[in-house]
């Protein structure tokens, strides 16, 4: 199990776990109550103890450690040697402040009952860590490149794992050919990247390395002009480098062309959780003002819509609508041409708020619907990343993650209109060392240097 799958089925366990035993032991308690022997301060102070005893157990049994996630085995047996450890640690616990027959009455019943519904939990969890996985759009389409022996068996990992993932099925070097078992070669390795593009494949697996096949490098760099990963199977002393990453699907080593932090769940939770409350502060303190005083300021300028929204190449490459304060005049070329400096269409209120940044404001929004973060790079019309797609080496690498208000290469000096090939090369320089190295540290310096160079005032904001 890799590390998204491993975090997922570790928060849907320790989820429904301690809702299980909290549930238990409160209705153990209503019953045990209705004898007349039992008050509110007992329950309060025991319930304290049972979660308590639970976690403790936990720790102690390594359940919720990511070694017992990789195996169902691993989890049932550490299910059972934490309960029992429950049941002595609880059960000490009555003895020596209590011990009378009417809180035994709540351990037993509440011990039964959480057996009971612990069991049930480890049946559903299947199915809540699919229906979340389909929620977080983390059932992906997947192909493997060689049709070999270790290929077969990651195929059988994809097929044993369809919740996660969706196994379309063997590239190499002579296509449509019938595997033995798990799938068949449904392209050649020189058609592989068109087909993934027209199959809405997300990752390639290759369990060839470069060093075996020359045209490697070129999948690589098609790939990921195109927005498809490429990953490696390899003997996990392979690639003994800090600029690759290394994960396991059960005890298959994969290793990703460059480090991103951000294809780990867990690290886009975290992103996702900051991005959403940074919002949502924004919003509630400043945007429930700002919008109807910038918006009388806009109407009373010039005629049109106070807000302007364009279609942006988005995450994976895909369009959004991105929201702003309307700084021009309305025009036909909106859609089609960057803003430059001295620029006829820019209004008097509009120059204004492209200085201060303050048109950006309503991509709050954006970020708290989910298309855009609050760092990132930023997002391009659509013509643009067409066109800069093929002058700019590694241009859509950019768009494995989401866009943001503000971003690496926008506070390093890289922002505003592009006159020159280098400087969009500059500014995708810093876009790839932004998804190669995030942190959420990284995330409030960028945020910090953003509101600093507002204050200061920036020659390339016009």
């Amino acid at each position: 199990m890799n590390n998204n799958n491993t975090y997922l089925l570790k928060i849907s366990l320790l989820c429904s776990d301690f809702a299980v035993i909290n549930f238990s032991y409160f209705v153990a308690f209503i019953i045990s109550a209705w004898s007349g022997y039992l008050n509110p301060a007992f329950f309060i102070i025991s319930t304290i103890f049972f979660n308590a005893s639970w976690l403790i157990a936990s720790f102690i049994t390594y359940l919720y450690h990511y070694k017992t996630m990789r195996s169902l085995e691993n989890i049932l047996r550490a299910t059972i040697q934490t309960s029992i450890l429950h049941l002595i640690f609880f059960s000490s616990f009555i003895v020596f402040f209590f011990g009378n027959h009417a809180h035994f009455n709540v351990l037993l019943s509440s011990t039964v009952l959480t057996v009971f519904l612990i069991s049930l939990s480890r049946i559903y969890t299947t199915y809540i860590t699919e229906f979340i996985a389909k929620k977080s759009h983390l059932n992906k389409r997947i192909a493997i490149f060689g049709h070999n022996e270790v290929g077969i068996q990651l195929a059988n990992y994809f097929i044993d794992n369809t919740s996660l993932y969706s196994f379309q099925g063997f590239l190499d070097v002579t296509p449509l050919v019938k595997a033995e078992s798990a799938g068949n070669v449904v392209s050649s390795l020189s058609d592989c990247v068109e087909y993934a593009l027209d199959n809405n494949i997300s990752e390639i697996y290759s369990t060839v390395l470069p060093e075996q096949n020359n045209e490697i490098e070129a999948l690589i760099e098609s790939a990921e002009k195109n927005c498809v990963r490429v990953k490696f199977i390899t003997p996990s002393n392979s690639f003994a480098s800090h600029f690759y990453q290394l994960e396991y699907f059960d005890n298959i080593p994969v290793v990703s062309h460059r480090p991103e932090p951000l294809h780990d769940l867990k690290n886009r939770l975290k992103k996702r959780i900051f991005d959403i409350s940074f919002s949502l502060i924004a919003i509630t303190l400043v945007l429930w003002w700002l919008i109807p005083l910038i918006g009388l300021l806009i109407k009373i300028n010039s005629r049109g819509p106070v807000f302007f929204k364009q279609l942006r190449s988005g995450r994976d490459n895909e369009p959004f609508w991105c929201f702003k304060f309307r700084s021009m005049s309305v025009n036909k070329d909106s859609h089609l041409v960057q803003a430059t400096k001295n620029d006829r269409r820019i209004t008097s209120v509009g120059r204004i708020l492209r200085k201060t940044s303050l048109d950006e404001f309503p991509q709050f929004f954006n970020v708290l619907i989910g298309n855009m973060s609050i760092v990132g790079p930023r997002p391009h019309m659509l013509k643009h990343t067409e066109e800069y797609s093929l002058l700019v080496d590694k241009f859509m690498l950019r768009q494995f993650m989401k866009p943001g208000i503000t971003g690496w290469a926008q506070v390093s000096g890289f922002r505003g209109e592009t006159t020159e090939t280098i400087m969009m090369e500059k500014r995708i320089e810093h876009d790839i060392w932004y998804m190669e190295n995030w942190s959420l540290m990284l995330d409030i310096k960028i945020i910090l240097m953003t509101i600093i160079n507002i204050f200061k005032g920036e020659p390339a904001a016009y």
